[in-house]
């Protein structure tokens, strides 16, 4: 059987912490700014980590692989 491939999307979007949790970054922060209050803005540019234990371990298979 041939190794995995890292799936070089997923590799783009998300990254493992030391403890193995996966950190994402948040949506609505690319364009229509304008409207957006700073507060909301600033708090858009923090990671978040993905929230189900079944994504976590989708998303460590697309980018340890």
């Amino acid at each position: 059987m041939p190794k995995m491939k890292t799936h070089k999307g997923a590799k783009k979007r998300f990254s493992v912490t030391g403890k193995g949790k996966v950190r994402r970054l948040k949506a609505y922060k690319s364009h229509i700014l304008t409207k957006k209050t700073a507060k909301r803005k600033r708090n858009l540019r923090r990671a978040a980590m993905v929230a189900t234990s079944g994504d976590q371990k989708r998303m460590k298979r697309l980018v340890q692989a």
